[in-house]
This record gives structure tokens, C-alpha cells and sequence, in this order.
């Protein structure tokens, strides 16, 4: 079984792999603001906010998530 140094360092080592992939690949989303390139509408671009906005707050909601298995509360 993982100490919680051990925990606490694959957590850090992971985290930090998968945000930075995660800030490349918005850079290069923001890549195709560029209208010489690329045709696009606002609608086009609310949907692709929306869907990562939605998506962040789930993954926000999984780290502040404190809830206890097994437990049965009213």
C-alpha cells in the first residue's frame, strides 16, 4: 500500500502532466480564433465555452466532493 508521501507525489507528478497538456490544448483551440484560417459563428463559439465551462465544474465537483461510502444520513 502507497504511504501518503508517495500519495501525495503521483498526485503532483500526474496533475501537473495532465494541466499542462490541458493549457496546450486550450492554446491551440484559441488557434482557431483566427478568421484568415478559419470560418466560425458566435453560436459556434457559446457551445464550445459552454461544453468546457459544463465539464470544469464537474471535475470541480469531483475534488469537492467530501462524501463518506457506505454512510446513510436523512
Amino acid at each position: 500500500m502507497a504511504s501518503i508521501d508517495e500519495k501525495k507525489q503521483n498526485f503532483k507528478r500526474i496533475a501537473e502532466k495532465r494541466t499542462e497538456k490541458i493549457i496546450d490544448d486550450l492554446r491551440l483551440l484559441g488557434n482557431l480564433s483566427n478568421t484568415s484560417n478559419y470560418e466560425y459563428s458566435s453560436e459556434d463559439v457559446e457551445k464550445i465555452f459552454n461544453t468546457l465551462s459544463n465539464e470544469l465544474m464537474t471535475v470541480r465537483s469531483k475534488f469537492n466532493s467530501k462524501k463518506k461510502k457506505g454512510a446513510f444520513k436523512l
